[in-house]
């Protein structure tokens, strides 16, 4: 089965067809980073109107690519996400599957990602703990099957990678955050600042890094300049960020007794918590390639197939969801 993938959920526009016996054939990826750039952060109604503008042509490019005329099928990301962002890519993924007469699946985003690291030849197996962080999510699952998801633990504020953008947008680094804020920690000392860890002293898996986030807002103001004091505040609160998530992910381990641990989304890309990670004993950690940790089309092409082989199939009504828990994904009719 070769299935086209659209994702428009935020502020990346992706597209790839995924073909269930052969793999990825080809993906293309236009991304707003510059667009958004000037406002530090993501604008709903320019990331909507940019994917009207870069959807089609981005689809007509990928099947001339990859020498193709149709698909057998085609999955958009119907949640969660930016309404307007996400009607685009759905309203065009449900004409491309009418004109060719196929089905057509919407696909909960982070699925996609939860499901990323799957593409590989060597891929974890069910049933695995997984760390899904990104500006929107952090969570922590036990997944026992295609759409068997069971929260373990969640942010109760910010999600990691918000924090990352925040600490960013306090100290006047450029947008996209996180990488911005990633590669001034290369530079800078991470003890000259002892950033709190919250929640390490509680029982559970949940997560808070509200509290971390004004100790950064603290320090840049109460701190007397140096040189290397940005770098400094970004290496120490990349410590105590990775560091939470870290100590969450040794506890739910041990808590489930799995020995998998699956790491996707935005925030998976980062260095340091590869690094940190790859010291958890007992544990096989996997992450999609790096190229695949941000939004992408391949991510929701891979999972729709995966749905649709198991004749998974939507309606003609046209349902989004912008806010959408993962644990309440079953599939069939939306």
């Amino acid at each position: 089965m070769l299935v086209l993938g659209i994702e428009t959920s935020c502020d990346e526009t992706g597209v790839a067809l995924y073909d269930s016996e052969l793999g990825l054939l080809g993906q293309e990826l236009y991304s707003q980073i510059a667009l958004h750039a000037d406002y530090g952060g993501v604008v709903p109604e320019l990331a909507s109107r940019d994917h009207v503008r870069k959807l089609v042509p981005l689809v007509r490019q990928l099947m001339r690519s990859c020498g193709v005329d149709r698909a057998d099928a085609v999955a958009y990301t119907c949640g969660p996400g930016l309404a307007g962002a996400l009607m685009v890519g759905a309203m065009t993924g449900r004409a491309l599957a009418m004109a060719w007469g196929v089905p057509a699946l919407g696909v909960h985003h982070m699925e996609g990602h939860l499901l990323a690291p799957l593409m590989a030849v060597e891929a974890p197996h069910f049933p695995f703990l997984a760390l899904l962080v990104s500006g929107g999510h952090t969570q922590l699952l036990r997944v026992d099957a295609l759409g068997q998801y069971a929260l373990l633990g969640e942010s109760v504020d910010d999600a990691v990678g918000e924090a990352f953008d925040k600490v960013a947008k306090m100290l006047g680094l450029d947008y996209p955050g996180g990488p911005a804020v990633a590669r001034c920690a290369l530079q800078g000392n991470p003890d000259r600042f002892n950033f709190p860890q919250p929640m390490l002293d509680r029982p559970g898996l949940d997560f808070s890094f509200s509290g971390l986030k004004t100790a950064v807002r603290l320090a840049i103001t109460q701190t007397e300049d140096y040189p290397g004091k940005t770098e400094d505040i970004c290496a120490a609160f990349e410590h105590a960020a990775v560091g939470v998530l870290v100590a969450k992910c040794r506890r739910a381990l041990k808590m489930t007794g799995l020995q998998q641990l699956v790491v996707a989304g935005g925030v998976s890309a980062n260095l340091k918590l590869r690094k940190d990670l790859s010291n958890l004993a007992g544990a096989q950690v996997w992450y999609a390639p790096v190229a695949l940790c941000t939004d992408n089309g391949a991510m929701i092409a891979y999972a729709g197939c995966q749905r649709l082989l198991r004749g998974e199939r939507h309606g003609l009504a046209l349902a989004l969801f912008p806010r959408w828990p993962l644990t309440a994904l079953t599939g069939g009719e939306v």
